[in-house]
């Protein structure tokens, strides 16, 4: 087959691609709107804002009003005086984190500690029930609070979200366009023609990357005008780890659909593949929370490199020579993703 025959091909194939994509608004939304929808919750959510309050329940008996009175002078509690029974039940039901007990020698303090919020109550009480019973502060603590851009929770946020929906679009626009065709016996019409499955799956790639500028484009451009969400680094930088991340977590759709027939069999598989990744990989929240045992697996996952290396361009301004070892995770990924394709991919 000519050299000039095979590019003809994976040129219409390509067009195929982008066709097919443009016929579903199911997938124009999750690609390009799904993502401003969730920068906008959440940067909403934990926008820069007054602390909670920290919701505190006293317990009726002797001293009860006392207490309340005391809890309420601190403008970071809100207090309400309950008898036990619906004192435990607010306990109960996450409505208060803590409930003050009035004792002879003080207070006695019940609540969870598994829970943030009732730690944080329980410093919170502990400090202004002191202060009321006429402690007095030995030290002046000056406040020095950070709301820099690059500081907030959004600036972390909008890196994460990238990621993800390159994971997201690449594994399921895939998956299951090539499934919903084995399906259909497109793929076995196929098979009839000179055609070689190697440009087939390319095609999937480079119809992939035709929509990633208008991506990055909707996503950035949308968190600079609500947020004020800079960019440090390069955006030449941030368009190279764009195309790498689209190139490998493409090559993980085209290997999870190789083989699979059903639609309910891929979808399995790439939850199994994604949601490990959507938990570890520091997309809401940073990746070392996690205990020190688990961190070798989660620095090898695809979408923890990704994420990474676009907070380093985006936030600190690294370079991509300081995110090398994070591009080859990701690049290392994509090559072993398509070969594996490559290897197993089955018309029929």
């Amino acid at each position: 087959m000519s050299s000039a025959l095979q590019k003809n091909q994976l040129v219409q194939l390509t067009l195929c691609r982008l066709r097919e994509f443009g016929r579903e608004p199911e997938a124009l939304f999750w690609t390009f709107f799904f993502p401003v929808v969730m920068a906008i919750a959440l940067g909403v959510a934990f926008r820069n804002k007054a602390p909670d309050k920290n919701f505190i329940a006293v317990q009726q008996g002797p001293g009860a009003d006392v207490a309340a009175a005391g809890l309420a002078k601190s403008p970071d509690v809100n207090v309400k005086v309950l008898d036990e029974g619906e004192a435990r039940e607010a306990l109960r039901r996450g409505s208060v984190a803590l409930v003050v007990i009035p004792t002879a020698n003080g207070y006695t303090f019940r609540y969870d500690p598994t829970r943030p919020e009732s730690r944080v109550a329980h410093l919170v009480a502990d400090d202004a029930l002191q202060r009321a019973s006429g402690r007095a502060d030995t030290r002046v603590i000056a406040e020095e609070k950070v709301t820099d851009k690059g500081s907030r929770y959004i600036d972390f946020l909008i890196p994460g979200l990238i990621g993800l929906n390159l994971l997201s679009t690449g594994m399921w626009g895939v998956g299951f366009t090539i499934v919903r065709m084995r399906k259909e016996h497109l793929l076995k019409r196929l098979l009839a023609t000179p055609m070689r499955k190697g440009w087939f799956l390319l095609s999937f790639i480079v119809a992939r990357l035709a929509f990633l500028a208008l991506e990055l484009a909707i996503l950035l451009g949308f968190a600079y005008i609500a947020f004020g969400v800079e960019i440090r680094g390069s955006i030449g930088a941030i368009a190279v780890l764009g195309l790498i991340g689209a190139v490998s977590f493409t090559g993980l759709g085209l290997l999870v659909a190789s083989r699979s027939r059903t639609i309910e069999g891929v979808s399995g598989i790439m939850n199994l593949a994604q949601v490990p990744m959507w938990l570890l990989s520091g997309v809401f929240f940073s990746a070392d929370k996690f205990p020190a045992a688990m961190q070798p697996f989660i620095r090898i996952l695809p979408l923890t490199a990704m994420v990474d290396s676009l907070r380093a361009t985006m936030i600190d301004g690294a370079s991509l020579a300081a995110s090398a070892t994070s591009i080859a995770i990701i690049t290392a990924w994509g090559v072993v993703a398509f070969a594996g394709a490559l290897a197993i991919f089955r018309w029929r």
